[in-house]
């Protein structure tokens, strides 16, 4: 409670609040798990952002300072926009922070809510994910297979390996998928069941 704040009376209201929309759907022992395993990676990856930067401020200071650009601190800049962007996929939809139009969405009860959700894994995001994950596997194997690097004079080798980044950023989401499977399913249908924690949240 902050200073000034009568006893019992809501905590004054954040600008920010009208902008954040968490769909409160149950956990489970498996999306617990599942969610916490993303949760780390997604903690973990959030620092490349500040390596990203420093090469940006390094990047532009040896360009307008010195008068020397460098063509691998370019694209080791859209490597790490890149590994960060795809990584951190799994982690928006974990903590259900991805871009909604909730124009009517934000007005529906919770099962109302459960079933867009269960529609939207079902019909839209798993199906996404799998013709991406289909088509990146020869798109991957054809880099490796020729030990693909830049064309540009300078530029980084092992340029499958960024690509290869699509592959593991579209199976954590699907990880990530199939926790916000679980919960909606327990939600709807009780199976699997809920953890005592939800219950009591």
């Amino acid at each position: 409670m902050t200073e000034g704040t009568p006893s019992g009376a809501p905590e004054p209201h954040s600008d920010l609040d009208e902008f954040v929309h968490h769909t409160a759907l149950p956990q489970t022992r498996i999306s617990d798990a599942l969610d916490g395993f993303i949760r780390r990676i997604g903690d973990a990856i959030s620092w490349i952002w500040l390596v990203l930067v420093a090469i940006i401020v390094l990047n532009v200071t040896m360009r307008y300072v010195f008068g020397e650009g460098r063509i691998e601190f370019e694209e080791i800049q859209w490597h790490i926009y890149s590994f960060g962007f795809l990584l951190g996929l799994s982690y928006c939809l974990q903590a259900d922070d991805h871009v909604r139009v909730d124009v009517l969405y934000d007005r529906f009860s919770l099962k109302a809510k459960a079933w867009v959700e269960l529609c939207g894994i079902l019909f839209f995001l798993l199906p996404f994910i799998f013709l991406v994950v289909f088509y990146a596997i020869p798109f991957v194997t054809y880099s490796v297979s020729i030990n693909e690097v830049s064309e540009a004079p300078g530029g980084l080798p092992l340029r499958w390996v960024i690509k290869a980044v699509l592959l593991l950023g579209f199976g954590l989401l699907a990880v990530s998928a199939l926790s916000r499977l679980l919960r909606v399913t327990a939600c709807l249908f009780g199976v699997p069941s809920a953890t005592d924690r939800s219950r009591s949240e």
